[in-house]
């Protein structure tokens, strides 16, 4: 059963995300490419970069992901094409299609890095001096000969360090100005730009100006360039442990894998494994990609995929995912899945594809961010007019200073991360947990839910159940009950059919053959055996067919069988036996319910099972509400039900019959070892064949929203009050003029302190 259970998962996530992937041969209409982007520096970037995405014929769907600095988009547009608008932008783009891709992405990261820390610390040798200087009144007048020499070389030496400390905040805002835009650069370059044309006009034409004015803001200009690059690298540093958990994901393939060719094995690059090509795999190994063990056994450590820890048996005829880790066994394996194809790299895709959503809070942001930047431009100038026109002496001086304060603190970096640096770090931590978020949106919306309701048969309970009794009525015994029964169930999805299966094997009988098979929905099947109209099911399934039950409530209130559910056989339209199958409690079933009460979550268990068995089940665990013998309609009017009563409602379940409600919950989450149909209708797969991962999604996901508006409030509150202080509203009443060079290293501390906020969320455990 785990295997069959297994393989449902695998070929769900092969089914799942085989439209995310380049070449993949369910999406030759619409493919999708995901891009790394160089020079965004704030949403302003962002904007940009997806107009210019949005702009190119043949993009269905485009979004940009400004703290992983990547851009994704779906069509049938040429990458050339798409790689060019973005470049005509302003913005470099390179697009990636694998493991080697993000390697080299990093490696360019770090390089950029390194570069930003240099170019601050040229900025800082020459500026830091030339402030210190300025404190002690050591340096000359720009009225004097030999001042003025000394301003104009520094002018110079200061205009050479711009262009190879400032040179891409500069071209970032002419590319900016060349497409009617403004951003981060368009600020820094105005600022800084300004205060160097004005301190080389005083020291050329001091004249012009009154003497209180005459001074160079040179060293402000190099200090808060020197500052904003800091700024920018340790934002970047920063960034990059909240995208760890992608990392790790890719870490775990091996880069080598020991084939079987011409009978030798040989070591070969993981990128030359072919499909149904013989793989050998020796103890302490990881598996490098997907497939079936074809001989040998093993013990192997799946808690990459699932989360659980306890190591799992496998043996001929298993699968086995590529990036788990075998433990004890040699084996040989048969690929069945590689490249971009594995599980492991569909996982990616999934967390990598949710990273990228923008739930409702980020899209709001994402507008406040297009015309902050413009709204910047309009209050500075607004607040150089009136310094200019009514301020003291030397006015000019002050409209300047105020002016560059303004651009400079009021950049929208750490408006721009708030959102997708804290989804990141969530969706990751998820993935750690064994938690596949597809979207931000349901990261979003799962710490406010009111009621979650489960699914019992696979979800609180094993899902393996077996049959305990045989009750012969009309059939000949109890091996012609179970062959038809067993022929019946062959076709099945149900997880009580694997039972009645199993149980007909254990006996060695032969199954019966069976024509004209139908499944009816929630209630059984029906099929011809030699002529004859043979009905398995539910008891409501019976009562709808006319079936005569008389006697069956004295067999179900037999103490063994309360907790059983029964399995009823009819035969040319009379009563042939029943069987009685029971399933086990999952282990953490229990705690996971106790867990979701000290939510404050109510709990409710929907189930087409038997009243009195459902009850019995929900004794156990301490469900608050049980709500048995319904169709799968029925469980999505329920769902519907509870909405409308105001309730955030949560689905939990797996099987064919959980769809409907799975797709109508406010969030729907799938136990990752269901059928397909009913993972992709959730929105929230847990991995194992556990539920213990409703409660921790759920905390998670108030965690991540707190992470959020914390860091949306520290971003507001930033401006609010920056952007008024450097106009120079405690002027009037304090004397006080906020210094250019405080602003900016003010705006570089504030990404960092959004980015080092959302990063808390690496270290967050369940039930803290």
């Amino acid at each position: 059963m785990q295997v069959i259970l297994l393989k449902k998962q695998v070929e769900y996530i092969v089914s799942t995300v085989s439209a995310t992937i380049p070449g993949s041969a369910s999406n030759t209409a619409a493919e999708s490419y995901r891009l790394s982007v160089t020079g965004m520096s704030c949403a302003g970037c962002v904007g940009a970069v997806e107009d210019a995405l949005n702009a190119v014929p043949g993009i269905d769907q485009a979004s940009v992901n400004f703290a992983e600095h990547t851009a994704t988009y779906s069509g049938d547009a040429a990458v050339e094409d798409v790689v060019s608008a973005i470049k005509a932008a302003g913005y470099g783009a390179a697009v990636m299609r694998g493991v080697a891709d993000e390697e080299e992405k990093e490696a360019a990261e770090l390089s950029f890095y390194r570069g930003l820390l240099k170019k601050s610390v040229v900025a800082g040798v020459f500026g830091f001096p030339l402030f210190v200087a300025g404190l002690f009144d050591a340096l000359p007048p720009v009225t004097t000969d030999g001042g003025q020499m000394f301003w104009l070389i520094t002018g110079v030496i200061t205009l050479a360090v711009f262009a190879y400390s400032g040179g891409h905040f500069y071209s970032g805002a002419v590319n900016s100005f060349r497409h009617h835009s403004a951003n981060m650069d368009t600020l820094i370059a105005l600022g800084t730009g300004s205060a160097w044309l004005f301190s080389m006009a005083v020291v050329l034409f001091p004249d012009i100006v009154p003497s209180l004015a005459q001074h160079a803001y040179f060293e402000a200009a190099l200090i808060i360039i020197s500052l904003v690059n800091l700024g920018n690298a340790l934002e970047m540093r920063a960034r990059g442990k909240t995208s760890e958990a992608i990392k790790r994901l890719i870490g775990m393939q091996p880069r080598t894998a020991r084939v079987v060719r011409d009978g030798k094995e040989r070591d070969v690059p993981i990128a030359d494994v072919g499909l149904e090509e013989t793989v050998r795999v020796r103890p302490g190994e990881k598996i490098p990609v997907d497939g079936e063990i074809i001989d040998g056994s093993s013990t192997i450590d799946e808690s990459m995929l699932t989360g659980e820890p306890m190591p799992v048996s496998r043996k001929a005829g298993d699968t086995v995912i590529g990036g788990t880790l075998n433990k004890t066994g040699s084996f040989l394996f048969k690929a069945s899945h590689i490249g971009n194809e594995t599980v492991l790299a569909r996982i990616i895709e999934l967390v990598r594809d949710a990273q990228n959503t923008k739930p409702a809070i980020g899209r709001l942001v994402d507008k406040i961010s297009a015309v902050f930047v413009p709204a910047v431009l309009i209050v500075a100038i607004t607040t150089f007019l009136i310094w200019f026109n009514i301020g003291p002496e030397p006015r000019f001086a002050y409209a300047l200073v105020s002016m560059m304060t303004i651009l400079i603190i009021a950049c929208p970096c750490a408006l721009g991360l708030a959102t997708p640096i804290s989804i990141m770090a969530g969706i990751g931590k998820a993935a750690e947990n064994g938690i596949l978020i597809r979207n931000g949106e349901a990261l979003q919306l799962a710490g406010k839910l009111t009621v979650v309701v489960l699914d019992k048969t696979g979800t609180i309970t094993e899902g393996r159940p077996e049959v305990s009794t045989v009750h012969v009525l009309a059939a000949k015994d109890e091996q012609e009950l179970l062959s038809l029964a067993a022929g019946m169930e062959k076709q099945s999805e149900h997880p009580l059919a694997e039972a009645v299966i199993d149980a007909a094997k254990k006996q060695d009988l032969s199954f019966a053959d069976v024509e004209q098979f139908q499944a009816v929905s929630g209630k059984g099947v029906m099929a011809t055996v030699e002529g004859v109209t043979v009905l398995l099911g539910n008891e409501r399934f019976m009562r709808d067919e006319s079936i005569d039950l008389s006697g069956l409530d004295e067999l179900l209130s037999v103490p063994e069988n309360i907790m059983a559910t029964p399995v009823i056989l009819a035969r040319d339209g009379v009563l042939a036996g029943v069987l009685m199958i029971q399933d086990q409690v999952k282990k953490d079933s229990a705690a996971t319910i106790k867990a979701l009460h000290r939510l404050n979550i109510r709990t409710i268990m929907l189930s087409g099972d038997r009243q009195q068995s459902a009850e019995a089940i929900a004794a156990m665990v301490a469900i608050d509400e049980v709500i048995a013998e319904v169709l799968p309609e029925e469980k999505e009017q329920v769902i519907r039900k509870l909405q409308a009563e105001g309730e955030n409602v949560a689905m939990v379940g797996d099987g064919l019959n959980d769809a409907p409600s799975l797709a109508r919950a406010n969030v729907g989450f799938a136990i990752g070892s269901g059928t397909d149909v009913a993972i992709e209708s959730a929105d929230i797969t847990l991995m194992g064949g556990s539920i213990r991962g409703v409660p921790v999604a759920i905390e998670l996901s108030r965690a991540t929203v707190k992470n959020i508006w914390q860091n949306l409030f520290g971003a507001f509150v930033y401006n609010s009050v920056g952007i008024p202080i450097a106009a120079g509203i405690l002027y009037p009443i304090s004397g006080l003029l906020l210094n250019p060079m405080l602003a900016g290293a003010a705006m570089a501390m504030s990404s960092v302190t959004v980015v080092t906020n959302a990063n808390r969320l690496r270290f967050w455990k369940p039930g803290k």
